[in-house]
């Protein structure tokens, strides 16, 4: 009889080791969705894309690398640039976002961000940060601002001044390399470098509900920099934009069919990257 408990409560043990390592390592506990193309628009295919962001009817982009970074006003319709300004070197443009009448942009390494009027583009100041400079959004209360680590630092919009901060994980990994940032209907969906994903974060945990998987966009013969960034979303149309850096085309996409084997998400959900 002994042997037989022990029996059952070693197959008992196996069989819960087994589950906990198939919830805890399976990529599918965490959604993976296609991105399907709604349509296809122009974009600049020399734009280092690094920030973007809809606004009344306009889609507002941060370009970089040194010497070519700019700010600019698009019309997502054609592609045609309406306004620019240019951001001189040293500085390495990133991520941007309107707050009131008013645009910010961080830059990459140089710990200074920028300060511009969002009608005119006309200088207001810059401010100071610590780290790097990598995306930025807002939830209609803080500025969210990523730096290329797993933790993302929510700021005062009026002083940029750090508040708190929100450590993202996907199934308990931390998620490395947040990118370019957008605020979608409660959620904060970020790229992530060198990936072809995107998260969808739960701002109150931190915890990745889902990815979106843009493979199938963009120039399938591309450069290693010429990754998938930028994120916007047109809140009262419901309308969510994407591109990346120096390909020709902006996309509308929707989530698409489940997407059942990812090796990028299985990485990043077993903390192998």
């Amino acid at each position: 009889m002994k042997r037989i408990v022990l029996a059952v409560v070693a197959a008992i043990l196996v069989v819960t080791a087994g589950y906990f390592l198939y919830a805890r390592f399976q990529p599918g506990g965490i959604p993976v969705y296609r991105a399907s193309i709604v349509a296809a628009l122009p974009h600049d295919g020399a734009a280092f894309t690094e920030g973007l962001f809809f606004q009344d009817g306009m889609l507002y982009e941060g370009t970089g690398e040194v010497g070519t970074s700019a700010i600019r006003q698009v019309k997502p319709e054609t592609g045609q640039v309406l306004k620019e300004e240019q951001l001189p070197a040293p500085y390495f443009g990133e991520g941007i976002i309107a707050w009131k009448d008013r645009l910010y942009q961080v830059t990459w390494q140089d710990r200074t961000g920028f300060i511009y009027g969002l009608n005119d583009f006309a200088p207001r100041g810059t401010f100071a940060y610590s780290g790097e400079g990598w995306g930025l959004t807002h939830n209609g209360k803080s500025i969210i601002m990523s730096d290329g680590t797993p933790v993302l630092r929510f700021l005062d919009p009026e002083t940029m001044a750090p508040v708190s901060t929100l450590r993202v994980t996907a199934n308990g990994c931390p998620v490395e390399k947040l990118n370019e940032l957008e605020w979608v209907d409660g959620e904060i969906y970020a790229n992530i470098w060198q990936t072809n994903l995107i998260a969808r974060i739960d701002p109150a945990t931190g915890e990745v509900r889902g990815f979106l998987d843009v493979s199938a966009l963009g120039p399938q013969a591309r450069g290693q920099d010429d990754v998938a960034n930028g994120i916007a979303y047109d809140a009262a149309g419901k309308r969510l934009f994407v591109t990346g850096k120096r390909w020709p085309q902006l996309y509308q996409v929707k989530a698409g069919e489940r997407v059942s084997n990812s090796d990028e998400a299985a990485r990043i959900t077993t903390c192998a990257r």
